[in-house]
């Protein structure tokens, strides 16, 4: 599916939140969109584990990591459980890891930057709430889309 963000803004105006500029893509998929599904977490990705686990259904998952630059909350593993789970995309505001495998992983993974530190695992975290990230304000079952130009979020899908 081709999903240009800049048309979709011109068509929608204000109906669509855009990002700040923060996020990089990771993963082989470059545009992708999909309802959203959210965790909000700090320096402890157990509830992005657990939500991966599930049948994403062609979601979008947003994870608030509070921006940390001290642990990753994403790695080549979790990735992996994402695309056999059919999930559409992550985009993670903090950091990840292991991106040169996740470089070739037919998933779109999007994120602040990278750091090699793993997180603890204290299953920490919540689930499915609404999040405030990026200048976004997402809750789940919004629509996210996300390509080479940024990532925007509306309230109902944009797309046929």
């Amino acid at each position: 599916m081709n999903i240009s963000t800049p048309d979709l803004c011109d068509e929608h105006g204000d109906a669509v939140q855009v990002a700040a500029p923060v996020f990089r893509h990771y993963g082989a998929v470059r545009q992708f969109s999909g309802a959203v599904a959210t965790v909000k977490c700090f320096e402890d990705n157990s509830k992005v584990g657990e939500m991966l686990k599930a049948d994403g259904k062609g979601r979008v998952l947003l994870v608030d990591g509070g921006a940390s630059p001290r642990r990753s909350l994403l790695g080549d593993k979790l990735v992996t459980q994402a695309l056999e789970n059919n999930w559409a995309g992550i985009i993670v505001y903090g950091y990840i890891r292991d991106v040169e495998d996740i470089a070739g992983m037919d998933v779109g993974v999007m994120a602040m930057g990278t750091v090699p530190r793993k997180t603890g695992k204290r299953g920490e975290g919540r689930v499915n709430i609404p999040l405030d990230v990026a200048g976004l304000k997402a809750k789940p079952g919004d629509y996210i889309y996300a390509d080479g130009s940024g990532v925007i979020l509306a309230e109902k899908s944009l797309l046929p």
